[in-house]
């Protein structure tokens, strides 16, 4: 190998990686990406059979896309066997589960629903509810309470939180 041939190239190789870094930070905040959690769970008996959890949590779009919810679901992963599902509960209809349910506390972050917006670079605090076909004492003894918010365009993000 020449000389010369190295040194050309040495510089294609430079030239190469510097437009590789160009181009994987020009397309950084093209992907949606949410960051955040779970703050607080508050479980509580609707009945001798069924139960409902309300969550309040935390998320920030890092990204320069908006997100825009498509679906919200709720599951509860028990020390063992299947995880068990949930029925979203409606925005409009948090306020009458709050109010019937005192033991659950009051509204304190606007709910989550399907359309909303979380504008590029936006960090917002915000609620769901769920009702669980399981008594209280089953929800409680849950391993994690899984939030997956599901996007538009397919994307999915994935929160989980002890109910304890």
């Amino acid at each position: 190998m020449s000389k010369q041939f190295a040194i050309f190239l040495g510089i294609g190789v430079v030239v190469v990686a510097i437009a590789l870094v160009f181009i994987l930070y020009g397309n950084k905040g093209s992907h949606l990406d949410l960051k955040g959690g779970i703050l607080k769970v508050r479980t509580g008996a609707i009945d001798e059979n069924s139960s409902a959890a309300v969550l309040d949590f935390r998320v920030q779009n890092t990204s320069d896309v908006p997100l825009v919810v498509r679906d919200v679901t709720i599951t509860a992963d028990p020390p063992s066997g299947d995880p068990i599902e949930s029925q979203i509960i409606a925005k409009r209809d948090y306020q009458q589960l709050l109010l019937f349910n005192r033991f659950l506390g009051q509204q304190y972050n606007e709910g989550l629903s399907i359309k909303d917006k979380i504008a590029p670079h936006q960090q917002v605090d915000r609620m769901v509810a769920a009702r669980f076909e399981v008594p209280q004492a089953q929800l409680d003894k849950a391993k994690q309470i899984r939030m997956v918010i599901a996007d538009m365009d397919g994307a999915e993000f994935t929160f989980t939180k002890s109910p304890k």
